[in-house]
């Protein structure tokens, strides 16, 4: 298993701003996305249904390794 980082961005703006999100989440749906699709700026988004929100879908965005986490917000549009 990967040692899974967190951008400054995802500890001092995420966290504080989504305070219902752990970081274990965010691994999880890395982990086992129901989706996954490139993005510009060489990142990618993950998406995952997260029993712990109400079965809503989670949105986790990565660097270019997969393994940075930068972003993570409930994706209301999202349909799988």
């Amino acid at each position: 298993m990967p040692a899974y980082r967190f951008t400054p961005y995802f500890e001092n703006q995420v966290m504080r701003k989504r305070p219902y999100l752990t970081k274990e989440m965010c691994i999880r749906v890395v982990q086992s996305p129901i989706r996954v699709e490139p993005q510009e700026q060489d990142r990618y988004r993950f998406w995952a249904k997260v029993d712990e929100l109400q079965g809503r879908f989670l949105r986790v965005v990565t660097l270019s390794d997969k393994v940075t986490i930068h972003n993570a917000f409930l994706d209301c549009r999202f349909r799988p």
